[in-house]
């Protein structure tokens, strides 16, 4: 079957927004842009869950979209995040993504809202009217309270520019639908379902743990798309312990924030509600940097 959305195929690293002093660290952020075109990252998704987007101002938030799309430059592909619980606001946040050149929206589904099905639906239908944009959906039940069942993202997949969805329910059941009820390209939501989602025909994955080992899940995916199925589950293997502590040990994006503070590529400063690692975490978080070969 021929995808739509088959240009945000591979590697998207869902980048954390870096702070300083309670601010955005701007040029702290153009070097996260930097490292991710050096490392051939296929593309970036700036404001979604990992980059704390609930608690930057709309202001901020317009100004981190902006200043990736600027600095990428067409370097790397910009999956931009502009979902919300307010539909105006999702027209907005959008039309902005696509004003500084974004190349898609990735939109969570509404949370806390719940809406029905029909909800969901026309939720979609009206960002995808007024925004000449391709739309990614996030399916995060987990997040946002309510599952978007696969006959309403099947329904939602057929409004033309809505081409790729980021699943992470954690249910392959689920996405094995979504990839035999639609035309969408699926993008795994979980690092360490990335190789069985591949397996079913998924094309890529939104990643937290690319933000400190790209290159990695890079060769999983090549090893994979190569038909090296044993590489492929080598690297699955390697990276499933990474994947557990950065997404285990406490809620995303904080271990993500630390790893990279001990890696010396971001303060790992984090805003309120989410707080830092306690010691005992961040030990354990430490032996599995260094377990891995990167401390």
């Amino acid at each position: 079957m021929q995808r739509k959305g088959e240009q945000f195929a591979g590697l998207t690293v869902a980048i954390v927004t870096p702070f300083k002093n309670g601010h955005v660290d701007e040029a702290g952020l153009k070097q996260l842009v930097d490292f991710h075109v050096a490392a051939g990252t296929n593309g970036l998704c700036p404001v979604g869950t990992t980059g704390e987007s609930p608690t930057l101002t709309h202001e901020e938030h317009n100004r981190v979209i902006g200043i990736v799309c600027q600095h990428a430059a067409g370097r790397i592909k910009v999956m931009a995040g502009t979902g919300s619980n307010s539909t105006s606001e999702a027209i907005e946040m959008t039309k902005f993504a696509k004003s500084v050149g974004a190349d898609g929206a990735m939109m969570v589904a509404p949370y806390y809202n719940k809406p029905t099905g029909e909800g969901f639906y026309q939720h979609y239908r009206a960002v995808a009217e007024a925004v000449d944009l391709p739309i990614i959906l996030y399916n995060i039940p987990g997040r946002t309270a309510k599952n978007m069942e696969p006959e309403v993202i099947a329904r939602i997949a057929e409004l033309p520019n809505v081409v790729a969805i980021k699943e992470a329910t954690g249910s392959m059941d689920q996405a094995s639908r979504v990839l035999a009820e639609t035309n969408l390209t699926v993008l795994s939501g979980d690092d360490s379902l990335t190789l069985p989602l591949l397996s079913m025909g998924g094309s890529g994955i939104v990643s937290v743990v690319g933000n400190i080992v790209p290159q990695d899940m890079l060769k999983l995916l090549a090893a994979w798309k190569a038909g090296n199925v044993a590489e492929a589950r080598e690297w699955h293997f390697k990276l499933f312990t990474l994947c557990r502590d950065l997404l285990g040990i406490a809620t995303n994006p904080i271990p993500i924030k630390i790893a990279m503070r001990l890696l010396g590529r971001d303060s790992g400063e984090l805003r309120l509600p989410l707080t830092p690692l306690s010691a005992a975490e961040e030990t354990r978080l430490k032996k599995t940097l260094v377990d891995y070969g990167l401390l």
